[in-house]
């Protein structure tokens, strides 16, 4: 599974990633909000971690620029952002799932694991090419 990890905190992003990829996870990285928006729309991913607080272009404002372009791979926001308004804001932006740092890396994963289920079984009942579905 391929992971897009977007975040400004270089040490923290690159700790993450590390932990991410220990966990079998293949993982890009990049740092600044207008260098999402390009590996996002233009590279296949199953999830975005999604920092909401970045360089050049906020998460918020990254995330509606990616739904609008119909890129629709699940995204988890994390942020120190813990407001419920905060929360409302990110999930009516379009992430499917909003995470409060700091936050411990198995809950990352186990949020991982619940955003990609809905997605791995909607693929499963997708025809084959070629087959009609019944």
């Amino acid at each position: 599974m391929r992971i897009l990890l977007v975040e400004d905190d270089k040490i923290l992003c690159s700790t993450v990633a590390m932990q991410l990829e220990q966990a079998g996870y293949q993982v890009d990285q990049c740092y600044r909000g207008d260098d999402a928006l390009y590996y996002a729309t233009e590279y296949p991913y199953d999830v975005l971690i999604l920092d909401r607080m970045l360089p050049s272009l906020d998460g918020l404002s990254l995330l509606q620029a990616i739904r609008q372009k119909s890129v629709m791979t699940p995204v988890i926001i994390t942020t120190a952002l813990d407001g419920v308004g905060d929360r409302i804001d990110g999930l009516d932006a379009g992430a499917d799932d909003y995470l409060v740092k700091p936050f411990a890396v198995e809950e990352l994963l186990a949020r991982i694991r619940a955003v990609t289920r809905g997605h791995r079984e909607s693929d499963l009942r997708q025809p084959l090419p070629g087959h009609s579905q019944a």
